[in-house]
């Protein structure tokens, strides 16, 4: 079907490329980037697969299957290409020479959506330093007025300056403004902790995979409004809440964090680390997990590796397995809370933490994680503590 078959109001339509290099979690399906691409805006028309064992060092795909990408879009009318893996810029380059369309990758994409979700002075300042880095590197790319300036009125028009090299001297010296202001924020943030270390604040922060559930388990903990909905990445900005636990006669604050995902460019994990530094500097990590989906334990190494990444790996955690209410019952656990051994993400270690299963939709299990909560909460606090269930054992 071709593109004036359908309205102005019609996304742009993409094809979506993955590379079978032999690594795990070759997403065979490329599920999550067709709903990252939905996210950002676009339609995916359809999906390319292929296995290589190197990516080609021209085009990443080879020339054959650039061909079959390229005859793809006509018959689709697709305006871009969306790969699953990061190009280099000369990769992006020639593929878009070749394709005569946008090309664009896994990390551009997560980019471009974080601009669109960000809300908070300080989370728009943090996406776009990691924009400004990620385009630092893509100049050529993206610029095409790269000829010599000429010189000013009354000269001859001798060379002058490459564009290229002023387009480099902008962005380098937007990234100095943006880190400059960036690091006033984390001073802010580190003043906003030293208050709280003071009153003996006990901190939880909520970590886990991008759509897990994360903020539904917010509003139902806390009662709160925060913006919630069955998307990648629906909240960004960090929002703190006080959390009164009975059983540990005390109030609590909890945190709401961005969701991770594989692959997260390494660009937003360094621009966020103001953000991120509130998971390394909890008292106490709740994982959740979308318990319903099939792919729940590869996202639970995802986050701990990301968790290694920032510092916040010895955090003491609960495993909240969530959306209980998208199971059937027949696939409902037998108790909704035992234990369970995570795996250091550099090495063959692990550790055994609490778990409970929840919805947080329906408020089934919530309870229980209350009552975890105000254990931990009561703890005093000790480098190593083992996990509740082995504690109170």
């Amino acid at each position: 079907m071709s593109s004036q078959d359908f309205s102005q109001t019609t996304p742009p339509l993409a094809i979506l490329v993955g590379v079978d290099l032999g690594y795990p979690n070759f997403d065979a399906g490329l599920e999550e980037l067709g709903l990252l691409a939905q996210t950002a805006g676009l339609q995916p028309v359809a999906r390319v697969t292929c296995k290589r064992k190197a990516p080609d060092a021209a085009l990443f795909i080879g020339s054959g299957k650039a061909d079959e990408i390229k005859m793809l879009a006509l018959e689709t009318g697709a305006s871009e290409i969306l790969f699953d893996q990061s190009l280099s810029p000369a990769q992006q380059r020639n593929l878009e020479r070749v394709l005569g369309l946008a090309v664009n990758d896994r990390t551009l994409l997560i980019l471009e959506i974080f601009a669109q979700r960000a809300r908070s002075h300080e989370g728009k300042l943090q996406v776009e330093l990691a924009r400004l880095q990620y385009l630092s590197t893509r100049l050529v790319r993206r610029w095409s007025h790269l000829e010599r300036q000429t010189g000013g009125a009354g000269l001859r028009g001798g060379p002058g300056e490459k564009q290229i090299e002023l387009d480099k001297r902008m962005i380098g010296e937007a990234i100095k403004r943006t880190k400059e202001r960036l690091g006033k924020v984390k001073k802010q943030r580190q003043t906003q902790r030293k208050q709280r270390d003071r009153r003996n604040a006990f901190t939880i922060s909520l970590v886990g995979y991008t759509n897990a559930g994360k903020s539904t388990l917010f509003n139902a903990l806390v009662k709160a409004r925060a913006y919630a909905a069955d998307q990648l990445f629906a909240t960004l900005d960090t929002t703190t809440r006080q959390l009164y636990l009975g059983d540990a006669g005390r109030s609590v604050s909890l945190s709401d964090t961005v969701g991770f995902i594989r692959d997260l460019p390494h660009g937003l994990i360094d621009a966020f680390a103001a953000t991120l530094q509130e998971a390394a500097d909890a008292d106490l990590l709740l994982h959740v997990v979308d318990g319903a989906n099939p792919n729940h334990l590869e996202q639970i190494e995802e986050v701990q590796r990301v968790l290694s990444e920032i510092g916040a790996a010895d955090v003491p955690q609960i495993l909240v397995f969530n959306k209980l209410d998208a199971l059937e019952k027949s696939r409902w656990p037998l108790q909704l809370s035992d234990s369970f051994e995570i795996k250091d993400a550099f090495s063959d270690t692990g550790k055994r933490v609490d778990r409970v299963f929840v919805s947080a939709q329906s408020g089934e299990g919530l309870p229980l994680l209350r009552e975890l909560l105000a254990r931990h909460a009561a703890l005093p606090p000790v480098e190593d503590t083992l996990p509740i269930s082995e504690a109170v054992a």
